[in-house]
């Protein structure tokens, strides 16, 4: 475990967001299709895109938040390059019953920073961002009275993790191999096959 760096455990993380949202996954196809649309209109068109659930506050917020969990580094882009900001604008519209636990989470986290450092979120300095999401991002060893922001910033980070390895951006970073033909496959490797203890032999 201590190998793995936070964007490959994050990676391992994103099976579990997928399966709490199983049943939606027309919604995420959506989403995400929705997401990719609009960060190539933005990117061709030098567009602002302009968010249809987020107030203009909380979509800086959200932008920022988004690369505290995923930031840009030498192996990939950040969050924000993989339109994940874009992909929870649409998921909240899509799924009104997670707008609340969003909303109010954002709120929190204003709240909190103001209270701490004087600044809106958005506006603090990334030490200090990172020391409330530090203080909040371990539910076992936070404190009771920030209950709220941890059970906000599971949600959020979960919901970062599937918009990101759910894109192109996301697929590459996880260096997916599948959907490409393979014209010849000629079965497991033997040794493969001997370590499992089985082989093309057996019967069920």
């Amino acid at each position: 475990m201590s190998d793995l760096t936070r964007r490959q455990m994050l990676g391992l993380m994103a099976s579990a967001p997928v399966v709490a949202l199983d049943g939606h996954a027309d919604a995420i196809r959506r989403a995400l299709e929705a997401a990719g649309a609009a960060v190539a209109d933005r990117r061709t068109r030098g567009a602002q895109f302009q968010p249809r659930f987020f107030t203009a506050e909380e979509w800086r917020s959200v932008r920022v938040l988004v690369d505290l969990v995923i930031p840009r580094d030498d192996r990939s882009a950040s969050a924000s390059d993989a339109g994940v900001p874009e992909f929870m604008d649409f998921m909240m519209l899509d799924r009104p019953q997670g707008q609340n636990a969003m909303r109010n989470g954002l709120a929190w986290l204003d709240r909190e920073s103001r209270t701490r450092f004087n600044a809106a979120f958005a506006d603090a300095a990334a030490a200090q961002q990172i020391r409330i999401l530090d203080d909040i991002a371990w539910p076992d060893r936070a404190p009771e009275a920030l209950a709220d922001g941890v059970r906000f910033f599971n949600m959020f980070r979960d919901l970062t993790a599937s918009g990101f390895w759910s894109s192109e951006i996301g697929i590459r970073d996880l260096r997916f191999m599948g959907n490409t033909v393979n014209p010849q496959w000629n079965g497991c490797a033997e040794e493969a096959l001997r370590k499992l203890g089985v082989s093309y032999g057996d019967e069920e």
